[in-house]
């Protein structure tokens, strides 16, 4: 097998791994938001945490390296109008999942220590930052459906 092929497969699996993992913790943790259950969202909001430090944060890195590796292999410079925006998008993502990985740790610790100590309802502070969680994963997503499009595709944009 060559080397741009293995890399390719690493970059579409890993990508997957990515955008699956999050949307799909943010669906439960979304849909258990809609319940109220405090002892619910203590183990969501967990299992939210480690997943994205055990799936989404190593494939936050492998996305990069091996894109960047592919389009060296391909012979595309990475100022190319699709690659260029794709990694523009891809750091817009990012920025909004730095503080949404934040405010799940906060999130998570605040759902686990009410639901330890047998509170039915969480603080107000929890749901101020579920919004600001909700909030940012709209447009990460959208970046990231973007940067799918822009790596199928591949079109000539401008220059």
């Amino acid at each position: 097998m060559n080397l741009y092929l293995l890399l390719k497969t690493l970059h579409i699996v890993s990508s997957v791994v990515l955008v699956g993992t999050g949307f799909g913790s943010a669906f439960y943790l979304f849909m258990t938001h809609r319940s109220s259950s405090v002892p619910a969202l203590a183990v969501v909001s967990r299992l939210v945490v480690k997943a994205d430090w055990w799936m989404t944060t190593p494939t936050v890195l492998i996305q990069p390296a091996t894109g960047i590796a592919l389009a060296h292999l391909a012979g595309w410079p990475l100022s190319t109008p699709w690659i260029a925006l794709a990694l523009g998008l891809y750091v817009l993502a990012g920025l909004c999942w730095l503080p949404v990985v934040a405010l799940q740790i906060r999130m998570a610790r605040l759902a686990d220590a009410a639901a330890r100590n047998g509170q039915s309802l969480l603080p107000v502070g929890y749901w101020r930052m579920a919004r600001w969680w909700e909030g940012l994963g709209y447009p990460a997503f959208a970046a990231m459906v973007g940067v799918f499009w822009l790596m199928v595709f591949k079109p000539p944009l401008w220059g």
